[in-house]
């Protein structure tokens, strides 16, 4: 039973390794969402700048055109952070299916073993009584 030991204890690495990758996954998308967020608010600020202020109107233009383009990067970073979350789930999924898959193939092994040495035991016990009531007659 060591091996199947051995082979649970590294597939609950690999899981662990999994959720430490899917948690800076999530970490970075979060992230680049809260940076978007901000982007929008400095964008709005700018504007009702522009509307107080006309003069500085003629750099609201330029301002939006690198605020797209800032905007655009960081939606970028968030589309590929949420298509490596997906396949860093997926890949969670079937490592944890995996880990519960070698547990029952163990738990079996084990009950088999414990079935066995019953049955060895029932066989140890009727020997001595067949040896017992040989004895007697």
């Amino acid at each position: 039973m060591r091996w199947a030991e051995q082979l649970i204890k590294l597939t609950t690495f690999e899981v662990e390794v999994l959720q430490g990758r899917l948690a800076a996954i999530v970490e970075r998308r979060l992230t680049a969402e809260m940076q978007l967020a901000v982007l929008t608010a400095q964008g709005e600020a700018e504007l009702e700048l522009a509307r107080a202020d006309p003069e500085t109107g003629w750099r609201l233009a330029a301002f939006n055109v690198g605020l797209k383009l800032r905007k655009a990067k960081v939606q970028g970073d968030i589309d590929i952070a949420a298509a490596e979350e997906a396949g860093a789930r997926d890949a969670l999924a079937e490592a944890f299916e995996t880990l519960k898959k070698y547990e029952q193939i163990a738990e079996n092994a084990r009950l088999a073993a414990a079935k066995e040495v019953a049955r060895q035991e029932s066989a140890v016990l009727d020997e001595l009584g067949l040896r017992r009531a040989a004895g007697r007659g």
